[in-house]
């Protein structure tokens, strides 16, 4: 199962920020386990919004060099409410810093004017090629597929 936790950039300033919205649906599939009676999108998917918020900031400000862009780690993660079906997630994310392999990053996920979640991250990012060359194809088709799906997600942006 691929789950895919922001469905539009609202906001991007190139290598420094970007805002993104998530609208929780009663159709994910993890909602029916978490909880039956009183869904709600579990914490780890709302640090991974987080993520692949950052995730999308770094691929556009590396004219999508990588084909991986991972959660190194995260510190500081706060929760402080819930995400049920019916509410919209705002997720905000600046980038500390973007290097070649690397970016640190914080951000915080809004729900009206209330945060849900905060936390500081570490992205790394890489080619599967990187350790074996065979697989510079695969990275190829990661990367067309990204640019691909962010030209959904901000069709006004060229990848």
């Amino acid at each position: 199962m691929k789950f895919i936790l922001i469905d539009k950039v609202l906001e991007l300033t190139p290598g420094r920020s970007l805002t993104a919205v998530k609208s929780v649906s009663l159709a994910e599939e993890y909602l029916a386990d978490h909880f039956p009676i009183f869904p709600v999108l579990p914490g780890v998917l709302l640090l991974e919004g987080l993520v692949e918020s950052a995730s999308w900031l770094v691929r556009q400000h590396s004219h999508f060099a990588q084909s991986m862009v991972l959660l190194e780690n995260a510190r500081n993660v706060r929760y402080k409410s819930f995400a049920s079906p019916g509410m919209q997630i705002r997720y905000e994310v600046t980038a500390k810093a973007i290097e070649e392999n690397a970016g640190s990053f914080s951000g915080r996920g809004v729900c009206g004017d209330e945060e849900i979640v905060a936390a500081q991250f570490t992205l790394r990012c890489f080619n599967l090629s990187d350790e074996n060359p065979k697989m510079a194809h695969v990275d190829g088709q990661i990367v067309e597929a990204l640019k691909q799906r962010w030209q959904l997600l901000k069709p006004d942006e060229a990848s």
